[in-house]
């Protein structure tokens, strides 16, 4: 079971970045991926990890689920939304509610502003597999929390195709973490103060930024609040001249 409230990063304060090539892993997964519609997103390519943030284009993804239990759990609805680190697309936004293949209960899915006339008339994830990867093909995906967005969609992927997916992520939680979340000074540990602990879910997250609350729970919404969320944060503490692999995941 995934507890977001225990997420830290992989080295304590340091960036979880992956070290590999991901330009030359998408070139290698092009070549041996088996599904057409994965071939075609890997094919499409990612900026390199030495681009400036404000000339990578992005897309802020958010999904939701009956749960946060990658082997028990499935995704119920997706929402994409295109962005740069200047403006959010929200013309050309996309949501997908999609039939879960388990057994459903009604707070596995009211949650979600979703009804239960939606779900029934709702396609599987394969159906809609092809217009989703279309909306993330060639951009940066904007997370908040990849081990949700990019595991529970690894994992729905492996049960209809066979086959996985991979992506580097933008973890807006994550750059929350890397702020809020240090180890306390060694004065601190000798005196014994309490070490504070500072929320870093989305809507306590855009309320440091002073960013308006929205409601929660749906994927459209919180991927525009994520998309929102990066732009604050990357404004308040990074630069829009700053590597992206400063901040990738």
């Amino acid at each position: 079971m995934l507890h977001l409230g225990d997420l830290r990063t992989k080295h304590g304060n340091r960036p979880d970045a992956q070290e590999q090539d991901w330009q030359q892993r998408f070139a290698t997964l092009a070549d041996t991926a088996q599904d057409p519609r994965l071939r075609a997103f890997y094919a499409q390519g990612i900026p390199p990890g030495d681009s400036f943030l404000q000339d990578v284009p992005m897309a802020a993804l958010d999904v939701e689920t009956t749960g946060l239990d990658i082997l028990r759990d499935e995704i119920v609805s997706i929402g994409v939304v295109p962005m740069t680190m200047t403006r959010i697309q929200a013309s050309a936004s996309r949501y997908w509610v999609v039939h879960p293949t388990g057994e459903l209960t009604p707070e596995s899915i009211t949650i979600h502003a979703i009804t239960h006339s939606q779900i029934e008339t709702a396609p599987d994830l394969s159906v809609v597999l092809e217009e989703v990867l279309q909306a993330l093909a060639g951009r940066i995906i904007v997370v908040h929390c990849r081990a949700i967005e990019r595991g529970f969609l690894d994992a729905a992927l492996r049960t209809r195709i066979g086959e996985g997916i991979e992506f580097p992520t933008i973890d807006t939680m994550e750059l929350e973490a890397r702020l809020h979340r240090k180890s306390p000074s060694l004065l601190a540990r000798l005196m014994g103060r309490p070490k504070q602990t500072v929320s870093i879910r989305l809507a306590a997250s855009r309320a440091r930024y002073r960013l308006p609350r929205y409601r929660a729970h749906h994927a459209l919404t919180d991927a525009l609040a994520s998309a929102e969320l990066l732009q604050a944060q990357v404004a308040h503490r990074f630069s829009v001249e700053a590597p992206l692999r400063t901040l990738w995941t």
